[in-house]
């Protein structure tokens, strides 16, 4: 990795960088403790655009006035927390809260596991930064959201908050389909309920690839499909389970997915910080790019309850944050990609990266 000699930084994308990795010690009163994915995070509103950032009592960035502030100096940024959405407040005929069932992320995304439990989260096969079955454990959300509950918490959203577009994700499960059969369902009935809203859904390479088509005719706007990491040890050490899943099949679902839904309407996570060189990062960002895949780089962080945290894997460094970001980015740019125009999905946010402050 090499800063190059010369190069300005640019210090609002450094700040964003830290701020992603530290975090503001302040409370948020939207939070997401525990879950699918790699953020353990409070929602708020940086400069207006999302942000999901760590809630850490010992950060050196404090919240005053509205403002960022690193000791006695005023970073720029303004920072304001995302308020409690009204819809938290009601419960289904059954008694389920509903927030059990789908939370909002940001200021108008609401997001939901569909399947709370992932067929790889024995120890041996678990995602190393994922705590996908912790919320259900913790009495936090239910094992399995039926689509009627689905449709009935977004209507509320959209009604109550002003929630603008939705994401679904799920745990692997046994089937072929690797969990789209229960997306492709869900999505039908949210867009009953509530027609014209964006959906994204988020599943693993189905081995049947007709799925992939059953999800775009069911009305999702957008698919992720999260490699996590393109270098294969790193994938071993990080993702046993899915790692027997080659990258071959990654990338005969992208094609699939770009050729179904179109360029820029799919996307893949790459974790920052997992031991992946910084420079074949970037270079393989570039080749999703070329593929019309939308690369969502986003920090790991050692969320609670992960097996990284267990074992005392830290965050990486803001300086290799900033380098990976800026340089895909860059990338982005050059081919006229946004995360916005995905319509919906968590590159639409943008919270829990800094690709969309670097110009991505």
């Amino acid at each position: 990795m090499s800063t190059g000699t010369g190069t300005t930084v640019d210090v609002r994308i450094t700040t964003r960088a830290e701020l992603a990795l530290h975090g503001v010690a302040s409370d948020a009163p939207v939070r997401r403790p525990d879950g699918a994915g790699p953020s353990d995070d409070g929602h708020v509103l940086v400069d207006g655009a999302g942000a999901a950032l760590p809630r850490n009592p010992d950060s050196p960035y404090r919240v005053r006035d509205g403002r960022v502030w690193l000791g006695d100096e005023d970073t720029g940024l303004t920072l304001t927390a995302v308020q409690r959405p009204r819809f938290y407040d009601l419960t289904t005929a059954d008694g389920i809260p509903y927030e059990h069932i789908a939370r909002l992320h940001g200021a108008d995304v609401l997001a939901t596991t569909v399947v709370q439990t992932c067929v790889r989260y024995a120890e041996s096969d678990r995602c190393r930064f994922c705590t996908i079955e912790e919320s259900l454990r913790s009495g936090a959300t239910v094992a399995a959201k039926t689509p009627a509950q689905l449709a009935e918490v977004a209507e509320a959203a959209v009604r109550l908050d002003g929630v603008r577009q939705m994401v679904m994700t799920t745990g692997t499960t046994t089937g072929p389909d690797r969990g789209a059969r229960n997306l492709v369902r869900s999505v039908r009935a949210v867009l009953e309920a509530v027609p014209g809203l964006p959906v994204q859904v988020q599943c693993e390479p189905p081995a049947d690839l007709a799925w992939i088509r059953a999800l775009r005719d069911a009305g999702a706007t957008a698919v992720g499909i999260h490699v996590e990491s393109l270098d294969d040890a790193v994938r071993r050490r990080w993702m046993p389970g899915k790692a027997t899943v080659p990258l071959s099949a990654y990338e005969a679902a992208w094609d699939e997915a770009v050729r179904v839904f179109g360029p820029n309407r799919v996307s893949t996570y790459l974790l920052v910080g997992l031991g992946e060189d910084p420079d074949e990062l970037v270079a393989g960002a570039a080749a999703l790019i070329d593929r019309g895949v939308y690369p969502f780089v986003v920090p790991f962080r050692p969320m609670r309850g992960t097996l990284a945290a267990r074992d005392g894997v830290t965050a990486p460094s803001a300086e290799l944050l900033r380098y990976v970001t800026e340089g895909v980015a860059a990338k982005l740019r050059a081919a006229g990609m946004r995360g916005a125009d995905q319509g919906a999905g968590c590159a639409a946010c943008g919270a829990c990266s800094v690709l969309s402050t670097a110009g991505g």
